[in-house]
């Protein structure tokens, strides 16, 4: 349960119908399994206690009688158990049988949660044997406890104030209004659903998007449990469906037909902090409700959910195609807006044979096609000057050439050196001011060639390098319109590898091959004389290997998660391969950074979001340039210490 993860289980447990006793023996045998895998929230099936397919039989006093039974013994033999356990069972109140989510904590019934839409159509019959959900909550006597029974209960842990729970049965999901997003606008982050769905040819397909999508519209946790094997199939088949959503992702999800338990870990906090920022979501209706409250043993939750190393990059190959061409339609058309809007007939691009000057000239390539405009009016600059390699040199001209664009050269050495002699600068002192005098003199002339010319300086500039303030102030970090401001650094590179094989596809060789070279060649800014020819100053040996920074960006911006979990997340991602003492010591450049160098994302040129993280002082991120990461700071040295 540290840093908000609850463990969650959702199991179809082997019944036989009608034979209560024999049911809860194997209840009782789920939830003590799902305990020690240190489960908190064990949710089982639509009446599971009887089986939900008993007919007629739900009205034989015996059989009811044998209900209040197992749930005692459900109740007495789980009293030791630290789980809140929901289960499904036939519920008899002032004479109406009510089909009930009765839910069990340390030996007592916290609530009988009746469900409130009852199908009756086609297979189902409900109406025949249940009375639906009262409208008002009310309290009875049930198993010699005074007990809240009615739709608006909610679940709450003391120690853990994220865990709100609230229930939902089976068809109450399927309705206009489902009972669950009342329980989320007052306040519960997880939903148990207790059902009997049964299978039929394309339902799981429907079901599986009907979770995922209530899931990300209350954003929440969602626990579904459907009743399986064991169940007459009289008329029906059940197949056993239990499913572990969290904001619209499945977390875990059983086979079919196999009656299995499924385990994943709700992140409590992710959802808060989703709530917390998404100002659409208000609570209301807090007054309805009842609260019962649980008080869960603090203790660190283990993951089985991973997390992926690169969480801006889709794991599944098609789905990141199909992610790179959105973006880079975004991308372009963004840009097209601006030049149409401008009158702009010339696109301005400095480019140095890097990934990021790369992407910029490619979409500016695509924008100019959108907007009808001769590719022969972008100019591509490159600007050779200390640092600059014969690799990076030649791709750059022939990358140029590949797209149509002009290829205009201009070499600075000259203009910085008597720079530096202006400023009396030792031009043999690779100092800071040695590295962003070229940087600056580049985007001199890139911005008087586009007066000269009538046209847009596009900047190249990633959202990395802006989380890192990795840009010289007024040098690289200016342009009149930054086509890569919402571009991290690890999706950059499945950019230009799509733009790769669709020139390829297209029949351009000579860009396909000039683009996989690049996608070769190591990140570098090139402000230093080279080694024998070869870069010798590399971007991720200054600031540290950018998939830890773009991990660190998303967890920190897109979530607001502290240092410690992000460091404990990133400890999981990269086991066996980054060692802990690497992640902690990069992870603190990373704070460290980002606080110092807002200054510069807070004159930020225009350019256009393309995913949930951005960093524009416009729209997503605002922040005073002269905070401290003190707070930040101390939690990352208690960290060191351990």
């Amino acid at each position: 349960m540290k840093d908000g993860f609850l463990k969650v289980c959702a199991a179809t447990p082997d019944i036989r119908v009608a034979d209560c006793g024999y049911n809860a023996e194997k209840i009782i045998g789920i939830i003590d399994a799902a305990s020690k895998e240190g489960a908190k929230l064990v949710v089982l099936p639509e009446l599971c206690v009887s089986g939900y397919t008993c007919s007629d039989l739900f009205m034989q006093k015996s059989l009811l009688d044998a209900v209040l039974e197992a749930v005692r013994q459900i109740s007495e033999k789980t009293k030791s158990i630290d789980a809140v356990s929901v289960i499904g069972a036939p519920i008899e109140i002032n004479s109406k049988l009510y089909n009930c989510a009765v839910v069990i904590y340390g030996g007592k019934i916290l609530a009988l949660i009746p469900k409130t839409a009852l199908p009756n159509y086609s297979e189902f019959y409900e109406m025949r044997h249940f009375a639906a959900a009262p409208d008002e909550i009310m309290y009875v006597e049930f198993l010699g406890q005074k007990v809240p029974f009615g739709t608006n209960v909610l679940i709450k842990d003391k120690n853990i104030p994220e865990f709100v729970l609230g229930v939902e049965i089976c068809e109450d999901l399927w309705t206009v209004i489902p009972p669950s997003s009342r329980h989320a606008l007052a306040g519960a982050t997880v939903i148990a659903n207790l059902s009997a769905g049964n299978e039929l040819i394309a339902k799981h397909e429907y079901r599986t998007e009907l979770i995922k999508t209530q899931s990300a519209r209350l954003i929440s946790g969602y626990v579904y449990a459907s009743a399986g094997e064991g169940e007459s199939t009289t008329d029906m088949v059940f197949a056993g469906n239990n499913m572990i959503c969290e904001n619209g992702t499945v977390l875990a999800e059983s086979e079919l037909f196999c009656n299995q338990a499924v385990y994943s870990e709700i992140d409590l906090q992710k959802l808060i902090a989703e709530r917390r920022k998404t100002t659409t979501y208000e609570m209301s209706g807090t007054n309805e409700y009842v609260t019962v409250n649980t008080e869960f043993e603090m203790k660190k939750t283990h993951l089985t959910r991973r997390f992926s190393q690169t969480p801006f990059v889709p794991n599944d190959g098609g789905e990141r195609i199909k992610r790179c061409r959105r973006i880079l339609l975004i991308q372009s058309m963004g840009l097209k807006k601006r030049l149409v809007h401008t009158g702009a007939k010339t696109a301005v691009v400095g480019i140095s044979g890097g990934l990021d000057s790369t992407l910029a000239l490619l979409v500016t390539a695509r924008a100019f096609d959108a907007a009808k405009i001769d590719r022969k009016g972008i100019l591509a600059v490159t600007m050779p000057c200390f640092g600059t390699t014969g690799r990076t040199y030649n791709n750059a001209v022939a990358m140029s050439e590949s797209i149509g664009a002009k290829l205009i050269e201009v070499d600075i050495k000259k203009s910085v050196i008597q720079h530096f002699k202006d400023i009396g600068q030792d031009e043999n002192n690779y100092d800071v001011t040695f590295e962003n005098a070229q940087a600056r003199e580049r985007t001199q002339v890139l911005m008087d060639i586009a007066n000269k010319n009538g046209g847009l300086v596009i900047g190249t500039g990633d959202l990395s390098e802006l989380a890192l303030g990795f840009a010289t102030y007024n040098g690289d970090h200016m342009s009149m319109y930054g086509v890569n401001a919402g571009v991290p650094k690890t999706l950059i590179r499945y950019l230009v590898e799509s733009e790769a094989e669709a020139a390829r596809m297209a029949g351009n060789e000579k860009l396909a091959l000039t683009l996989e070279d690049i996608l070769n060649t190591p990140v570098s800014p090139e402000l230093l004389p080279p080694k024998d020819g070869e870069i010798a100053q590399k971007t991720e040996h200054i600031v540290g290997p950018y998939i830890l920074h773009d991990f660190f960006l998303y967890y920190a911006v897109r979530f607001g998660f502290s240092a410690s979990k992000i460091f404990r997340i990133a400890k999981e991602s990269f086991a066996g391969e980054i060692d802990d003492t690497i992640i902690l010591k990069w992870e603190k450049v990373f704070y460290r950074r980002f606080f110092a160098q807002q200054f510069k994302r807070s004159c930020l040129p225009d350019g256009p979001k393309v995913g949930s993280v951005a960093l524009s002082p416009r729209g997503d991120w605002r922040m005073p340039s002269d905070s401290s990461w003190a707070v930040w700071e101390k939690e990352i040295e208690e960290l060191e210490k351990r």
